[in-house]
């Protein structure tokens, strides 16, 4: 397979000769070998594996995104990733960055939801008494 990783900025990893991949989705891991069917899967933070005869088992620790299967491409795009040698740093990476940011993130739009919800009812309120 040939694999290409992207972030929203570059393109940070493309290997051809990829034997077999295992990605993270809501529903669990998910295997990929060269002759499964195509497909496309919503990725949560937390490790790729990707294989090569050369090169062996490499890990990558990944934000959510989507990865993308056409024939022999498989194609990853994700908000940002990190390679490095062992998984252990891998996993921590995963926890310390991406989880955290997560749920920041989840934080941020739920103080925005009620700033929108306060703001209509503000406006309602405002109409009537107008």
């Amino acid at each position: 397979m040939n694999l290409k990783i992207s972030i929203p900025t570059e393109v940070i990893l493309e290997k051809i000769g990829v034997v077999r991949m295992v990605v993270e989705t809501a529903n669990g891991s998910l295997g990929i070998l060269p002759l499964r069917l195509d497909c496309v899967a919503c990725l949560v933070p937390g490790v790729l594996l990707f294989e090569t005869k050369e090169e062996g088992e490499r890990f990558i620790a990944v934000d959510e995104g989507i990865l993308v299967k056409t024939g022999p491409d498989v194609h990853v795009s994700v908000q940002n990733a990190v390679m490095a040698n062992e998984l252990g740093t891998i996993k921590q990476i995963v926890q310390e960055q991406f989880l955290v940011r997560s749920e920041q993130e989840k934080k941020i739009r739920s103080m925005l939801a009620k700033l929108e919800s306060e703001f209509i009812r503000n406006l309602m309120e405002f109409s009537r008494h107008g």
